[in-house]
């Protein structure tokens, strides 16, 4: 089977969960998304498990029941099997296998027995599957689902409806899909949840094309044994398409978000594409006051931060002596009105600059408007990466990429040592389509627009509207705008030209401009003659 045999199974799955939780009173609860990505979870580690036992023990799958064979097992045998099932699953018993729990239906109390199975699996994966907080306390994989339903009477009922939701669907071949269809898959998952609930961080997703845009601009070449990090990893879309376009095994990945919610997100994400040693390497905990990875320097880096929000209760602690070095160009003062504007964005970008390795490569997201602004922050930002060569290009992306924000975007790429004499600005805002997502507009980009766009980015050519290459001299010279449209202007007004090309050129315009007003005045007799006549009828 081919993956678009599977996505309409997994997109049906994830539905009808949605339905279930509706059907209990949980649309639109803030614990729907909770639920309905842990028993897809559940489902997805529960028939790895046994896709992989099927691998280790092939005479199992000649059995009219696989879990029934595994639970014939003799203690050292079911042992045996779980040394070989690989780094990748997750350690089950027969007692923890769904079809187990749809035969124990009738039994009372069904709702706990769920709820113990989800909390046993968390205990004996707790080395391989919770995430880290910065002060180092564990957040399981699992919670106890039946808690998020507050009428207690209804518990099992919910738990029961969950296990015959999930019971029929088979995923035995699904795992063997490549990357851009979990990509797929997970985008649809969290489709309904991804919005900025108006906590710390917005959770933005950055779409799976604009993602793959940035990693083919970033990893041009090969490369192997490198490390990769993002500051505000979100759900980790950047991350991962980066592992992707290098190879896991050639990259070790490392992240920071301060949400929780998002970093439950990123695990499920690493899960699904079999990148589940990363885990150990999620932190949850704030990037800018502390930065977990401090004293690593990475070869890559990517990230979507935030681009406003309120940091103001602890903008105070960052202005230490102990940060002037990370944050250079300085922090952002406290407004007196609108808090919530302040740019952390610009904390970001003087972050990744400082965790950058010396050969590092770095991509970041920013509103557009940073790549004019006036104001001190940005300006001395952006004379830093000129003075420095540390400037490979600017990437202008079209408005309604994302969904969740309307807020032209654009993509700085960073490169220390790079030794290129020039920076190629690229003005991609005019391309792509605008669709309808229910609600909202979105732009989404054609395969042969993203080739071009990584095409003239890696080659650093010149396109007409679309790309120009400029010397970091003119940039200086245009007051340290990154905006590609000031210097496509700037190229067409500096054309060299001789004093013989100009007198050639100066005798044409004449020409014209005589041939012009001998039209002029042709016409203008002709007008007069009509009137003329007009006068006489």
């Amino acid at each position: 089977m081919i993956a678009h045999d599977f996505a309409p199974k997994a997109i049906l799955l994830i539905d009808e969960l949605k339905s279930l939780c509706a059907q209990h009173g949980l649309g639109n609860d803030g614990n729907e998304f909770k639920i309905i990505s842990q028993l897809f979870l559940y489902k997805f580690i529960n028939d790895k498990f046994l896709s992989e036992a099927r691998k280790v023990l092939p005479a199992i799958s000649r059995e009219t029941s696989c879990e029934q064979a595994l639970g014939a097992l003799s203690e050292t045998g079911y042992a045996s099997l779980l040394s070989q099932t690989g780094k990748h699953t997750a350690i089950l018993y027969p007692h923890h296998f769904i079809a187990t729990l749809h035969e124990r239906q009738q039994e009372s109390g069904f709702a706990q027995l769920l709820d113990d199975t989800l909390q046993d699996i968390n205990h004996l994966n707790s080395q391989t599957f919770t995430v880290k907080t910065f002060t180092g306390s564990r957040i399981p994989l699992f919670d106890a689902l039946s808690l998020y339903i507050t009428d207690s009477a209804l518990r099992d009922q919910f738990c029961k409806a969950a296990i015959n939701k999930i019971a029929p669907y088979q995923f035995g071949d699904f795992f063997s899909q490549p990357f851009d269809f979990f990509a797929t898959i997970f985008e649809y998952l969290i489709k309904d949840y991804n919005i900025d609930s108006g906590g710390k961080y917005a959770e933005y997703y950055t779409p799976a094309a604009v993602a793959k845009v940035i990693a083919a601009i970033l990893v041009p070449e090969p490369v192997s044994h490198v490390s990769c990090y993002d500051p505000a990893a979100g759900s980790g879309s950047l991350l991962l398409s980066l592992s992707h376009t290098i190879g896991a095994d050639h990259c070790t990945l490392y992240s920071q978000d301060i949400s929780q919610k998002s970093s439950n997100l990123l695990r499920l994400n690493l899960i699904l594409n079999n990148l589940t040693p990363f885990i150990h390497h999620i932190i949850q905990g704030n990037t800018i006051t502390q930065p977990y990875h401090r004293e690593k320097k990475f070869d890559f880096i990517v990230s979507n931060p935030p681009f406003k929000l309120d940091f103001s209760d602890y903008r105070q602690e960052l202005d230490t002596s102990e940060n002037k070095e990370r944050f250079f160009a300085g922090i952002p003062k406290i407004p007196g009105k609108s808090k919530d504007k302040m740019a952390i964005y610009l904390l970001f970008i003087q972050h990744v600059l400082h965790s950058l390795a010396p050969q590092g490569k770095a991509a970041i997201v920013v509103p557009t408007g940073f790549t004019s602004s006036q104001s001190g922050l940005e300006k001395k930002i952006r004379e830093q990466l000129i003075k420095e060569k540390l400037l490979r290009g600017v990437l202008s992306m079209p408005g309604n990429l994302f969904a969740t924000t309307g807020t032209h975007v654009s993509v700085l790429f960073l490169e220390k040592n790079h030794h290129r004499k020039d920076v190629i600005l690229m003005d991609a805002s005019k391309s792509g389509t605008t669709i309808r997502e229910g609600k909202s507009l979105r732009t989404i980009l054609s395969t042969e627009e993203e080739t071009q766009i990584i095409s003239a980015f890696n080659q650093q050519l010149p396109v007409e509207g679309l790309s120009v290459v400029v010397s970091y001299d003119d940039i200086e010279t245009g007051n340290y705008s990154l905006n590609p449209g000031q210097y496509f202007e700037m190229k067409a007004d500096q054309q060299k030209m001789t004093p013989e090309l100009f007198h050639i050129t100066l005798q044409q315009h004449t020409q014209t401009l005589k041939e012009l007003f001998a039209a002029a005045s042709h016409l203008e007799k002709q007008i007069h003659q009509q009137l003329e006549a007009l006068k006489h009828e």
